[in-house]
């Protein structure tokens, strides 16, 4: 499943059974910048008109708006891991970054 992004932001989306709406949240951001919907295309909306709305207030009070995640991701690991990393990837047919990257997504979406 894909998110819905808009101007390069992704939107982070649950439902609320007791309000019986789509809440949203922009996602990668440490400011919280919610909306809400009762559709599909409502809830669109609502991103792309609280998206828009939380970087024109930024340039109004001259605040630089948080930028998403960049999708760089720098760790350091022990040689033996490192090693191990290698091996499985090449088994897989996979540089280490996209056996990673996958590796990540799957641990990501397990929760």
């Amino acid at each position: 499943m894909k998110p819905m992004k808009h101007k390069g932001y992704s939107a982070r989306i649950e439902y609320s059974d007791e309000d019986s709406c789509f809440v949203g949240h922009i996602a990668g951001i440490r400011d919280v910048v919610g909306f809400h919907g009762e559709a599909v295309s409502e809830l669109r909306a609502a991103f792309e008109e609280a998206l828009n709305d939380y970087l024109e207030t930024c340039q109004k009070i001259g605040k630089q708006p948080q930028k998403p995640y960049s999708g760089k991701l720098m760790l350091r690991v022990p040689p033996k891991v490192h090693a191990a990393v290698a091996q499985a990837a090449e088994v897989s047919g996979k540089s280490i970054n996209q056996w990673a990257a996958d590796m990540l997504d799957q641990a990501a979406h397990s929760h």
